[in-house]
């Protein structure tokens, strides 16, 4: 059986620790704009007030809410809002966030401007 130092496992765990904690992010900054862990466009809702969502039921079926989980805003344009049904979803400035379903693969940007109120979020 091999000995594996100390610091070498030390080092592993932090790698290993550090690789995953960057894979739960909810969100990140691509091709000049947001996209959610899967690289799938990121949107806001102009229906939307200031950190209160008013895309529920159908509109949630077709504009998933981006989910905070238990990931910690990456600065300060990022924050949480408290959906009606007590779940937390990301916000950037103020606005939910969410994805399109009939975005099929990453860098689809189907749903930016749909009925003039869903905007893709550019940085």
């Amino acid at each position: 059986m091999k000995s594996v130092s100390l610091g070498t496992a030390v080092l592993f765990t932090l790698f290993t620790f550090s690789a995953h904690a960057s894979d739960t992010m909810p969100v990140k900054k691509s091709g000049g704009m947001l996209v959610d862990s899967k690289g799938m466009t990121v949107y806001t809702y102009d229906k939307d007030s200031a950190g209160k969502s008013a895309c529920a039921g159908k509109c949630a079926q077709n504009w998933p809410p981006v989910m905070a989980g238990d990931a910690k805003p990456m600065d300060a344009d990022y924050s949480t809002i408290t959906r009606a049904d007590g779940s937390k979803q990301l916000a950037y400035k103020g606005k939910p966030l969410y994805t399109f379903v009939k975005d099929k693969k990453a860098g689809d940007k189907v749903g930016d401007k749909v009925m003039d109120v869903w905007h893709v979020v550019t940085d």
